[in-house]
């Protein structure tokens, strides 16, 4: 480790100064140099080089996990934590310069319904757990907002909407899509924050009628619906956010097939 911080900081400092510094000889440092690089650390130059190339390719919108999972479907057999030490040691990460909106309201007088999803995102068959929420997108006209509901079994979107406003019937036109599409039995888990979008009279209302089992997150806690989150995390960084928007009606047409 005294020699790798000698070599890592030498076009700062003399070279003979640092051994002095870390109580090292010069000549120990020079057979450090000489050393073939370990197995373990061509493994590393290989990864590395893959992770600069998914960065570039992702306009840096890739982190630790979404990087992971890009060089896992290379077929890379590295975990988070070692991609993570590369990405930091190389001062690689993500840009993340963009507007910032307040989508959830839970200062509001509606019922909560308890957190019967409990971070358990697995399903094994559809219709079983649907988790929705509500997004934003800057555009030049406006904040567009785009609501979805995806199925915990498939991990796709099968109901969404977009509006100008943030309305519960933004809401509940994503949630209206959904159950005309898959007709979910009734039983079926619906898991959302607490914004007064999902608590309203007339959503919940919606969901008692088809027979849904109301599941809520904990209050500031977007742990719980970390799906759907990710989701959103997913398209603006491959979609939104590599497009300057014109116009509300551009955004949408372009959200559509990204489905």
């Amino acid at each position: 480790m005294r020699f790798k911080f000698v070599e890592e900081n030498r076009a700062a400092v003399p070279t003979e100064r640092l051994c002095r510094i870390m109580n090292v000889s010069s000549r120990g440092y020079r057979a450090f140099r000489s050393r073939p690089i370990s197995q373990s650390q061509r493994k590393d130059m290989v990864l590395l080089a893959h992770i600069r190339e998914q960065h570039r390719l992702s306009l840096g919108s890739y982190g630790r996990p979404r990087m992971t999972e890009e060089l896992k479907e290379l077929g890379f057999d590295v975990g988070h934590r070692r991609v993570g030490r590369l990405m930091r040691q190389n001062s690689i990460s993500v840009i993340r310069t963009r507007k910032h909106k307040v989508t959830t309201d839970s200062n509001h007088k509606f019922n909560i319904a308890p957190n019967l999803l409990n971070r358990d995102f697995y399903a094994n068959r559809p219709n079983q757990k649907w988790v929705v929420d509500i997004s934003y997108i800057w555009t030049q006209e406006g904040w567009l907002y785009l609501a979805v509901v995806l199925d915990l079994y498939s991990r796709r979107v099968i109901g969404w909407a977009v509006s100008n406003r943030m309305k519960r019937d933004l809401a509940i036109r994503a949630l209206d899509m959904a159950v005309a599409l898959r007709k979910p039995p009734k039983g079926c888990i619906h898991h959302s924050d607490r914004g007064s979008q999902y608590c309203s009279h007339d959503y919940q209302k919606r969901l008692r009628q088809h027979g849904f089992k109301v599941s809520m997150s904990r209050k500031g806690n977007c742990y719980d619906n970390a799906v759907v989150e990710a989701f959103f995390k997913t398209i603006k960084a491959e979609l939104i956010w590599r497009h300057p928007w014109r116009t509300r009606r551009a955004a949408e047409l372009a959200i559509f097939p990204y489905r």
